[in-house]
């Protein structure tokens, strides 16, 4: 049948490598606590969008690439988006009726259980920085979030990634 044939695997994967460029750009000293969540903004519109093209095993692989980019405890990063994306997953009929400005909302508590996940493992690890500056891009990334959904979803239909 060919109704049920993927299309714009190129464009998510493209995507997904531009999230994690914007994650490596070096920052000036004062910006980097400000710093939004890309791959997680990219993860959860792709998640929502195509429920059944990206799931939890490729937040946890992209989570891996994060790991070995922030020099972290390997797994981490894996974790934290794999259980967002995980709830995305399985709200994602609902999110998707939300009005954008809703959905940001949802994304900074998505944001946050995120940092919480990072902020419990690196706690157990020793590890212990600042709360508030840990919780800081929630912020940004919740207002940047109708911005990135908006390109996203042009790219989606342009390229119909399906």
């Amino acid at each position: 049948m060919r109704g049920n044939e993927h299309h714009g695997g190129p464009v998510i994967l493209l995507t997904l490598i531009i999230a994690l460029m914007l994650t490596m750009i070096p920052l000036p000293d004062w910006a980097k606590e400000l710093r939004p969540h890309w791959m997680l903004l990219v993860l959860v519109y792709w998640s929502m969008a195509l429920p059944t093209r990206i799931g939890v095993g490729i937040a946890w692989i992209m989570g891996l690439l994060l790991d070995v980019t922030y020099d972290a405890l390997l797994g981490q990063h894996a974790l934290a988006l794999a259980l967002v994306i995980f709830l995305t997953l399985n709200l994602h009929q609902r999110l998707r009726v939300f009005p954008v400005w809703q959905q940001a909302i949802v994304i900074f508590v998505f944001c946050v259980i995120y940092d919480m996940i990072n902020l419990w493992i690196q706690g157990i690890s020793g590890y212990a920085p600042n709360v508030w500056l840990y919780v800081l891009p929630s912020f940004t990334t919740a207002l940047i979030w109708p911005a990135i959904f908006l390109i996203l979803r042009h790219a989606r239909r342009f390229y119909r990634v399906a």
